[in-house]
This record gives structure tokens, sequence and C-alpha cells, in this order.
């Protein structure tokens, strides 16, 4: 096992910690898992808080700051956060305009939230809920009932989180992260296995030669395994499959994302052929963000998703963020 590591026992604390010593402007409580922008709670601010297993950085921790998330609760790598976390992040973010918990859709992380929420609300928080689940490739896999919840997230927690920072209601800023959700699509493929820390070893065998269409961020089969292909070939596939599901009737917002070991000289050598597919199915690309958002460790791959805009998303969209992970505005 080559990793960057200590021990596997104490992964999370210690990239924590050095979260905490690269981002003063977060509060990073390294022993109950919870990180709060620090001048939360902001007077008359809806909260969003989202968490998640480790293992996906930049997703959650990445992503705490203005314009986007309050609070992201990290569980181990893989795995859920508990319920403690997420009541502790809600209680640190909210200002009395109730808190927005953002979900991506596994069975480990809808049954913790749904818990949380219980519990924020006998303190008096008002909790309201938006499920991700954008991921076309397969339904009810080895972790979710239904779709899973992976890169549309990002889109999520970004133009929900605007809609917070610009004063919206607990409603509306629910019903924008919904509206999101249900606009987005995402299809994975994977060029090689992810390895955790704690096995030391790839989690699944993926011979050489080959690619798994379809996988999910902890390394969940997907459609099929084929020989390897093209960048080119690779978008055909990967671009239809969300196009088949999502048909846009307006621009959309493209990400072009590495699970977390493909360089940006094959992601925008992969965008390419992303945008090449989208011009001739005739959908229109308002905006492209490409780099390592959503990743799954030590993964080689990426995924594609697509999110149909008006003018009111893209408006939430191009609006100030001040994130570790993502910056513009300010």
């Amino acid at each position: 096992m080559r990793m960057l590591i200590n021990v596997p026992e104490t992964v999370v604390a210690d990239a924590l910690r050095g979260m905490a010593a690269a981002h003063p402007e977060l509060s990073v409580d390294v022993d109950n898992r919870v990180v709060v922008r620090r001048d939360a709670p902001v007077e008359g601010k809806v909260g969003l808080v989202s968490g998640g297993g480790s293992g996906h950085e930049p997703l959650h921790g990445g992503f705490v700051g203005p314009g986007m998330l309050s609070a992201a609760c990290p569980g181990e790598v893989f795995t859920s956060p508990v319920p403690d976390q997420m009541v502790r992040a809600a209680t640190a973010v909210d200002s009395g305009a109730g808190v927005l918990f953002i979900v991506k859709n596994y069975t480990g992380d809808v049954l913790n939230f749904d818990m949380a929420a219980e519990l924020a609300e006998d303190e008096g928080i008002r909790v309201a809920k938006v499920l991700v689940n954008d991921d076309v490739a397969v339904t009810d896999s080895l972790f979710t009932a239904g779709r899973r919840g992976t890169g549309a997230t990002l889109f999520v927690e970004k133009i929900a989180g605007a809609a917070a920072e610009g004063g919206a209601p607990l409603e509306r800023v629910e019903a924008i992260g919904r509206q999101v959700n249900e606009s987005a699509r995402s299809f994975g493929v994977a060029l090689s296995a992810v390895t955790t820390p704690s096995k030391g070893s790839p989690t699944f065998d993926l011979p050489d030669g080959e690619l798994e269409l379809g996988i999910g961020i902890h390394g969940e089969p997907g459609r099929e395994r084929r020989a390897m292909m093209t960048a080119r070939e690779i978008a055909d596939f990967a671009v239809d499959a969300v196009l088949e599901d999502l048909h846009p009737s307006g621009p959309v917002l493209a990400l072009v994302n590495g699970m977390g070991a493909t360089p940006l000289l094959e992601l925008y050598g992969f965008n390419a052929e992303v945008q090449r597919v989208l011009a001739e199915r005739g959908v229109a690309v308002a905006r492209t963000l490409v780099g390592n958002y959503v990743t799954s460790l030590d993964m080689a791959g990426c995924s594609v998703t697509l999110c149909q805009v008006d003018e009111d998303l893209l408006r939430l969209w191009d609006a100030p963020v001040q994130t570790p992970a993502l910056r513009w505005g300010r």
C-alpha cells in the first residue's frame, strides 16, 4: 500500500487537522467531526448542512463557506456520519431561519440525516431536506434504494447556497435545491479500482485493459464492463446516457468531474469530447466546470453531470462563492 498516511485509523482526523491549519476561515472540530464556516450562525440566514463519508474530497468540507454550505459532517471513509454530528452542525449554524439538510441518496446517509432532523426539531430547529439522486447508471445499487447521489450534489449545494446567502427563506431554499436535483443527471466511468486505507488493496477487480461504465463513487458496480475505450467513445456513451434521461429543453451547466486519480490534462481533453457530443445533440452549454470535485479516493476515471438551468438558477450559479474548493466573484 502506497499512501501518504500515518495509520488507517487516523486518516480522517489527520486530514481535518490539516484542513484546519490551511483554512483559518473555517472552524474545524476534529474530535466531533464537524466543519463550520467561522462566522456562523449568520443572522437571518438559512443554514445549509451536508455530509457523507470521507474519501470524496473536496466534497463536502471543501464546499463550506460564504455562498455554499454552512457546515459539513465528514464520516469515516465511505461511511455515513452519525446523527450527533449533524445535530451539532445544525445547532452551530441555525440563526432562527432554519436549516436545510442536503443528503446524497445512500441508505446510511438518509437514515442518519432523518434521525438528525427529528432530534434537531426536538431542540426547536426548523429542518428541511433535499435528497440528491442524480445518477442514471443504475437503480437500487449496493448502497441505495433508488438512484445514487453523485455530481449534482455540487450543483445543489452551490445554487441553494447562493439562495440562502441572498436571504431566501427556508421553504424557497428547499424548493430551489429540489429543482436543481430534478434538473440534473450524472454518469460515471472507472478506469481503475479504488483503494481504501483500511483495506489497503483495490476494493474490486478491474482487469487491465477494461473499464466500468456507470461506476458508483464507492466503487459500486455500474452498467457494464468493456474493453478500454477512447475519450471520444466514452464521452458518446456517458453523455448519451445522461441525455436519454434528462431531455433538456434549455441550456445546461456541465460538470466534468475527476474521480481522484485522473489528471487535468486528461479531464480537459475529455471535456472537449463532452462539448462535442452536446453540440452534436443540440444542447447549449451555459457554464462548464472541470476538475476533481466529487472523488473516490485514488480511482482513475470521470463523471459527467448536466443540469438544465433557467435565468434564475444561472444567476445563483454565478453568484459569489468563497470556499476552499470553489471560489469566484468575491
